[in-house]
């Protein structure tokens, strides 16, 4: 007998047991078929995974391979990418405040010695105005002293 038909024999004689265990539940005693029914299936479990082992050898062994490769797979995915989003967000971060606090300090700085510049400049200008302007009140008061008299009157500057 070739091996292809005892097996075929052997599920035909597994698939009667399950009839009659069936068979049993209804008429005999629940639980007598039940526990019939229960050892027939965990023979058949048995005689399938025999059945696998001898027609692919590497099943099992690809199938344990294949769930533990998606677990690994699914926890690496996990843990990489909470790792990454931490430290991108902590160095991106830090670089971004780093960054733009030495851009704020340097635009500050050139900013404040602009202006001190600029006032330097413009307070030197106020200062030879103010100045200037002594320089010709004290010029009018001299010669409008001397032109005023003592009866304290403003000089006649010509206007009417």
């Amino acid at each position: 007998m070739s091996p292809v038909r005892a097996d075929a024999l052997v599920d035909l004689a597994y698939g009667g047991l399950i009839a009659l265990s069936i068979v049993l539940i209804a008429t005999v005693n629940t639980s007598v078929g039940v526990a019939f029914g229960v050892g027939v299936f965990a023979a058949y479990v048995v005689h399938v995974v025999w059945k696998m082992v001898r027609f692919d050898p590497d099943w099992m062994t690809r199938t344990v391979e294949e769930a533990v490769e998606e677990q690994i797979e699914s926890t690496m995915e996990e843990t990489v990418e909470a790792t990454m989003e931490d430290t991108v967000e902590a160095r991106v971060e830090a670089t971004v405040e780093d960054t733009v606090e030495q851009t704020v300090e340097e635009s500050m700085e050139e900013t404040v010695e602009a202006v001190e510049r600029t006032m330097s400049d413009q307070l030197d200008e106020v200062q030879t105005r103010v100045e200037s302007l002594d320089e010709r009140i004290d010029g009018e008061s001299r010669t409008g002293e001397a032109s005023d008299g003592s009866d304290g009157s403003k000089p006649d500057d010509g206007r009417a």
